[in-house]
């Protein structure tokens, strides 16, 4: 691709990324997966250009150029087939690695692959997949793509990339049942907060501040984030204002299932397994997630709007089964 087209694309990339609504006009009302990979290819370099300062001017846009007959008539034959391939590319990823069972790192995969499998033969997302499913952190992933596929990808790179993309979006793979609200999918909601380094800002549920473009909740935000979020609509929904929450027992009677809401008397988190809860906290000033032991967690509760399991509801009536007996 030519400096020029490469030049212009990069600012168009960093520009719509770093606005929701632009993005939401130009890439996905074409509905192209094409212009979609076409801005992610040169993420890396627009990133790390831009992240220190992103009041980018917009850029002189012919917005009769997007759409995707228009965009892909634009390349030579050589372009279209390589613009192509990345599109057979992508769609092999989102398949292989809903297949292992790690469909919410789909983005991750598809962002790593645009940005640095260039020079890579003999690609298979199937093996490419399972990388993800057998490592626990992306430290060790980046390791293992480097070893496997000769790459020497900087991880410290990785991460500034990839942090920015997933503030820059919600991920529709996070859900595993995007037509109900139920405590597995909030605990994914929670975790994709804190990968995406959400900060912590009042009255905030997940939107995108138009000041400095990075994603906020409050404590209780955090929550009615997910209540009010349509991942059908890509939007927030005024579903709900205020958090209506259960305290239903100690912290030591809790069940272990994700998506239960934790309580210390002023704030709530969200357990995520692994004896961890992520939480927004007004005091760090952002999304963070501990050990449920470090923090002053004294009781357990359910949240009117969320499902939960039969092991909760179990739960629930052996601890109101000990009231009635004492």
């Amino acid at each position: 691709m030519s400096a020029t087209v490469a030049a212009a694309v990069k600012k168009i990339a960093i520009y719509i990324l770093g606005d929701e609504n632009k993005r939401g006009k130009l890439f996905v009302a074409v509905g192209s997966i094409i212009a979609g990979f076409l801005g992610l290819m040169f993420l890396p370099i627009a990133v790390i250009s831009g992240i220190g300062s992103m009041n980018i001017e917009p850029p002189d846009i012919d917005k009769s150029l997007f759409t995707e007959s228009a965009l892909f008539e634009s390349l030579d034959s050589e372009q279209q087939a390589e613009i192509t391939n990345i599109q057979n590319q992508g769609q092999a990823i989102e398949y292989a690695m809903a297949n292992a069972g790690v469909r919410d790192q789909t983005i991750k995969a598809q962002l790593i692959y645009m940005s640095y499998f260039d020079e890579v033969q003999n690609f298979y997302a199937e093996s490419y997949a399972d990388l993800f499913a057998n490592v626990s952190n992306d430290s060790d992933l980046i390791a293992a793509i480097n070893s496997t596929y000769g790459l020497e990808i900087d991880y410290d790179e990785f991460v500034r990339t990839y942090t920015f993309v997933m503030n820059s979006t919600l991920n529709s793979y996070m859900f595993n049942d995007a037509g109900s609200k139920n405590c597995s999918d909030l605990a994914a909601w929670a975790d994709n907060a804190y990968i995406s380094g959400w900060g912590y800002m009042n009255g905030f549920i997940g939107e995108r501040n138009e000041t400095d473009r990075i994603r906020y909740a409050d404590n209780a935000g955090l929550v009615l984030g997910y209540l009010n979020y349509s991942p059908t609509d890509k939007k927030f929904d005024p579903d709900y204002d205020t958090l209506v929450y259960t305290e239903q027992g100690g912290i030591d009677t809790m069940p272990e299932v994700v998506g239960i809401g934790l309580f210390d008397g002023s704030q709530h988190g969200i357990y995520v397994g692994n004896g961890e809860v992520i939480f927004s906290s007004a005091d760090c000033g952002y999304v963070t997630k501990e050990p449920v032991s470090n923090g002053s967690w004294t009781s357990w509760c359910t949240y009117m709007g969320i499902e939960y399991p039969q092991d909760v509801e179990d739960a629930i009536e052996s601890l109101s089964g000990e009231s009635s007996s004492e």
